[in-house]
């Protein structure tokens, strides 16, 4: 089954861009706090918030095809998490730990449900059924967090913690396409899926709400 796809076009470029650069800044700021936290230098800094930034969506691209990548095409945002990895220091010696580590936990949750609407979206655009265009937006979300935990040296997130993660994402994207199905406004559809993803991760995180094991 395939979503109509002029539901999925219009003003859908701007949006998607908007999200995506949004997204992209919510990781790099999660893997700027990781690894601070690991106190490596300003090079090592900029590795771990970039693989965060880019990773996901760079094997979305490549799973989909496209070219040039996200980051090849935008060396902007490239430059802008280099400059966030030099001032790292002076801007968490601000912020207390408790407060460092809400920052980390709320900017991931922000760029799990961004890019995975966006993973999602793009997905169907290319045709893709709404069964991996779901996986795809999952992938497109977790995969920069599982690098930037690997680089950190920690068990990554997804498979440590009980606590709903890509089963947030999951939730989310099903939203998303069924909003699409039922022929919403892509701009409402889109940012439905991205808050009940965010809303639905900071909740468990809250109330420390966990999967059965």
């Amino acid at each position: 089954m395939h979503l109509p796809l002029d539901l999925l076009m219009g003003r859908l470029p701007l949006i998607l861009h908007v999200m995506e650069v949004v997204g992209v800044l919510a990781f790099a700021v999660s893997g700027v706090v990781d690894a601070r936290k690991q106190r490596f230098d300003a090079v090592g800094t900029f590795v771990v918030a970039f693989a965060t930034a880019f990773g996901g969506g760079t094997v979305r691209d490549v799973l989909l095809d496209r070219r040039p990548f996200y980051w090849v095409d935008h060396e902007g945002y490239v430059i802008l998490i280099f400059v966030m990895s030099l001032g790292a220091s002076f801007v968490l010696r601000v912020v207390s730990r408790v407060a460092s580590e809400r920052t980390m936990i709320t900017a991931d949750a922000i760029g799990l449900g961004l890019f995975s609407v966006t993973g999602t979206s793009l997905a169907l655009v290319a045709q893709m059924t709404p069964t991996v265009a779901v996986m795809m937006g999952i992938i497109s979300s977790v995969f920069g967090g599982v690098v930037r935990d690997v680089l950190c040296n920690e068990v990554p997130m997804i498979l440590r913690d009980r606590s709903p993660y890509a089963t947030c994402a999951f939730v989310g994207c099903c939203v998303y396409i069924g909003l699409t199905w039922l022929q919403a406004e892509q701009e409402l559809a889109l940012l439905a899926g991205a808050i009940t993803i965010t809303a639905a991760r900071l909740l468990c995180v809250r109330f420390g709400w966990k999967l059965p094991s």
